[in-house]
C-alpha cells in the first residue's frame, strides 16, 4: 500500500475511532435532529460537563461536529449530517446479525 492510500485509511480509522463510544455515539444521535448547547447534552447524557466536553473535543476533532460560541453557551452540530447513513449501515448489521443467530436456534 503506497503513502496516499495509508493516510486515507488512517483518516478513515480516526473517524471511526471517534464513534468508537456509546456516548459520542448517543451525541451525534442526538445532533442529527438539532444542534445542542453542552449544557443541553450534559443533561440529557447524565453525565457531568468536563465528560462530555471531552468527548465533543473528540468529535470535533475528528471533523464530525462543529462548535458556534454564543455568549456564554456553545452550541454544537453535525458538520457532516451523511455520517448518519454510517448508522444505518450499523443498523443493517445488527439486523442481519440477530436474524442469522435466530435462524440458527429455529
Amino acid at each position: 500500500m503506497d503513502d496516499k492510500t495509508s493516510a486515507k485509511y488512517e483518516a478513515r480509522a480516526e473517524i471511526i475511532k471517534a464513534l468508537a463510544h456509546p456516548t459520542r455515539l448517543y451525541i451525534v444521535d442526538q445532533l442529527s435532529r438539532e444542534e445542542k448547547c453542552v449544557c443541553e447534552l450534559t443533561e440529557k447524557i447524565g453525565a457531568d460537563m468536563s465528560t462530555v466536553s471531552r468527548h465533543l473535543s473528540v468529535l470535533k476533532k475528528a471533523g464530525i461536529v462543529q462548535m458556534d460560541k454564543r455568549g456564554l453557551k456553545v452550541y454544537y452540530q453535525l458538520r457532516v449530517p451523511c455520517i448518519m447513513k454510517f448508522f444505518e449501515c450499523a443498523e443493517s448489521v445488527i439486523r442481519n446479525t440477530a436474524k442469522e443467530q435466530l435462524d440458527m436456534v429455529e
